[in-house]
């Protein structure tokens, strides 16, 4: 069919592990000779199939290990399949991972270049669309400095930045809604929305369900490395929350963490219910303290701010506390949260907010799974009335 332009065909992928680890030169050598190797045998594809027509913008989700990056892989030309067929019509321009295609030595500038002919475009090329990658990133300020000085942010607005503006036939996007800040992913969103209008075949990546909802004409959900949910973007998505939903409604994570540890944020408890959303933080004292702060945000998916509070905001006179007291803190909600894993950090600071005891990002994180479906960040409940 001449409007198909990604076939993917019982396709397989499986990697050899070596159980020997060898630490020395010596080891090797001495190991060289041994007749019989071990290997433990990784199967992170297993007879994936589907298609991808021209002008489609077509989703893969999943949970972190169910095989997605090694089909992005694949799709790219980096790997090639342990079995199956894999045909892609037309030029393809990856956008995977960080520093792919980089070198830190150079300059942001060669960089451009550099990344531009490993797609296959020539400097030519590269030179007219040179001003739009730049205006783009919102890097002209720093496009001479050489790339090991830039923030992970800055190269990874850069690469994305590339690959949207060399015009290929297909875009393999992964996860960029989480790249920038605020304004730079508002542009990310307005280009999705150019790129829809103008029928560009995409394949994209991500956990953000409101934007596989959003964007997609079609997706496919991955576990264990195969298929176990194709077609409608909304069916996807819901077979993909309802995964995390049987692990439970909250899980503690291990996001960064810094402060002075007077004061210590011990466990994290959400309970989501239909109308409302309750989170409880344990606090420890490690030393005496006057009149603390104690704070909480929630963040969607890609980052955005949800809610935030603190108990000075809310004009609560905390108390002091000793050595060793403990203390729980409740923040009782109504649930606005649309469909998805939304994530909490927990703060506590002294009585001017100057010193923090306890920053946890992404502390814990919580799960909505609602009939009614939305592409905003909130859905409080709504009455609609029609009146003739």
């Amino acid at each position: 069919m001449d409007d198909i332009v990604i076939k993917v065909d019982n396709v397989s992928k499986s990697f050899k592990l070596p159980h020997e680890k060898y630490s020395s030169l010596k080891s090797t050598f001495v190991n060289i000779y041994r007749r019989k190797k071990t290997f433990e045998l990784q199967e992170a594809l297993r007879g994936v199939s589907f298609e991808v027509k021209k002008g489609e913008f077509f989703g893969v989700v999943g949970r972190n290990g169910s095989g997605k990056s090694t089909l992005l892989k694949l799709l790219a030309g980096i790997y090639n399949p342990t079995n199956g067929q894999l045909h892609v019509k037309g030029k393809l321009t990856p956008f995977i991972e960080l520093g792919v295609g980089f070198n830190p030595e150079l300059t942001g500038r060669e960089n451009v270049f550099l990344n531009g002919a490993l797609l296959g475009f020539s400097r030519r090329q590269m030179k007219s669309l040179y001003q739009d990658i730049v205006g783009f990133a919102e890097l002209s300020k720093f496009m001479d400095q050489k790339l090991k000085n830039y923030s992970s942010g800055m190269q990874v607005r850069l690469a994305f930045s590339i690959a949207i503006k060399t015009n290929s036939d297909i875009l393999l996007l992964d996860e960029v809604l989480a790249v920038g800040d605020a304004s730079f992913q508002k542009k990310c969103f307005d280009y999705f929305h150019k790129l829809k209008k103008d029928k560009v075949t995409v394949v994209f990546i991500s956990h953000d369900m409101n934007s596989i909802r959003e964007y997609c004409d079609r997706a496919v959900l991955i576990e264990g490395g195969k298929i176990v949910e194709q077609g409608d973007p909304e069916k996807v998505a819901q077979a993909y929350t309802k995964m995390f939903m049987k692990s439970g409604a909250s899980t503690n994570n291990t996001g960064a963490r810094w402060g002075t540890k007077k004061v210590i944020a011990r466990d994290v408890k959400i309970k989501v219910g239909d109308d409302n959303v309750k989170i409880d933080v344990v606090y420890s004292m490690e030393k005496p303290v006057e009149n603390p702060i104690f704070g909480v945000t929630i963040f969607s998916p890609v980052g955005i701010k949800i809610f935030e509070s603190n108990t000075r905001w809310c004009r609560i006179k905390t108390g002091n506390f000793k050595k060793a007291d403990v203390c729980t803190v409740s923040w009782d909600m109504p649930n606005i949260f649309t469909n998805g894993t939304n994530y909490v950090t927990v703060a506590v600071a002294d009585s001017d907010g100057a010193e923090f005891y306890d920053w946890w990002d992404e502390a814990a994180s919580f799960i909505v799974d609602k009939d009614m479906i939305t592409t905003a960040v909130a859905l409080p409940e709504h009455k609609v009335e029609i009146k003739r």
